[in-house]
């Protein structure tokens, strides 16, 4: 890839090749009973197994034609891979650092659960202590790991859909829009908008299968993209200022598992809103400084050529 400042990719074809790969991501779902004619699957697993497919081929199309249209110099595998922010280099902080940043929108969510073990140990009449309940949690951590790997929604929610989601919305889209001449601004946020086309076949999941009313399933939906345009955002900054694809993927994945952060909570008495709320400032405070760019690269010259035109001092 070109190192000079040059744009060579217009807009036009940039916005054009990451709208197509956002629709065939979605388009390509229906594939296997719409244009193969396939039977139905006969178990939900089956169902999920399809797609895990049918997303994984939409992935490698995406990363193919990626890299066939960006203006890349030297084919040499590391430079492909970096081009898309997969990196060795820096790796722990392209994962550490992120996870920490995310942990605090979670705060209020973290504190609740300390809170409902502490319950545990209470309602067990004083004959545990506190570090004997987090010693056996920790020890049932391996057998829980199991049981959860054994179920396709681990697989969905935890390894395929944000390994192939960050693929195709970050490191495809992102180094073709700053490639373009777009300014980081629009990137960050463009791509969380056709990140959010991406679920739109939620709606018909839940008017069709699910059977809810057109109200209903239309707020539900509502919701889950105004949450996807958001993350989509937050994980398209983390992408850009680290360089590392890791970065948003394991922030993705942390969200994925923790669901919806929980501001407000009965057995709280406060606490939860005041740790979420603390959580909130940690976060806006420590964004900045926690992604600084040259805590994940030793160099400039080092990084994609897309990583350096968009580093921020």
């Amino acid at each position: 890839m070109s190192s000079d400042g040059d744009n060579n990719i217009s807009m036009a074809v940039a916005v054009a090749s990451c709208v197509a790969m956002a629709l065939f991501y979605v388009l390509i779902l229906y594939a296997p009973t719409v244009i193969l004619r396939l039977p139905s699957p006969s178990s939900f697993s089956d169902f999920m197994i399809r797609r895990f497919v049918c997303a994984a081929i939409s992935t490698v199309v995406s990363l193919v034609f990626t890299a066939y249209i960006l203006p890349i110099k030297s084919w040499e595998a590391s430079v492909i891979l970096g081009v898309f922010g997969i990196r060795t280099d820096h790796l722990w902080q392209g994962v550490v650092y992120p996870l920490l940043l995310t942990s605090l929108i979670y705060a209020g969510s973290l504190v609740l659960n300390l809170l409902l073990l502490l319950e545990s140990c209470k309602e067990s009449g004083g004959g545990c202590s506190f570090f004997t309940k987090v010693r056996s949690f920790v020890q049932a951590i391996p057998a829980c790991i199991t049981t959860c790997a054994s179920g396709v929604s681990f697989w969905r929610n935890l390894v395929v859909a944000p390994l192939t989601e960050e693929l195709v919305f970050r490191a495809c889209m992102i180094p073709l829009l700053l490639c373009a001449g777009f300014r980081i601004y629009y990137a960050i946020f463009l791509c969380p908008i056709l990140f959010s086309l991406a679920h739109l076949n939620h709606f018909r999941e839940m008017y069709i299968r699910q059977n809810r009313s057109y109200i209903k399933a239309s707020l539900i939906v509502g919701l889950q993209l105004g949450y996807t345009v958001v993350f989509g955002a937050y994980a398209s900054f983390l992408f850009i200022r680290t360089g590392h694809l890791a970065a948003p993927l394991f922030a993705h994945i942390f969200c994925n598992y923790m669901g919806l952060p929980v501001l407000l909570h009965p057995r709280g008495k406060g606490l939860v809103s005041a740790a979420a709320l603390a959580g909130v400032v940690g976060f806006v405070t420590l964004l900045f400084p926690l992604t600084k760019p040259l805590m994940y690269n030793d160099r400039t010259n080092n990084c994609p050529c897309w990583l350096g035109y968009c580093l921020w001092h």
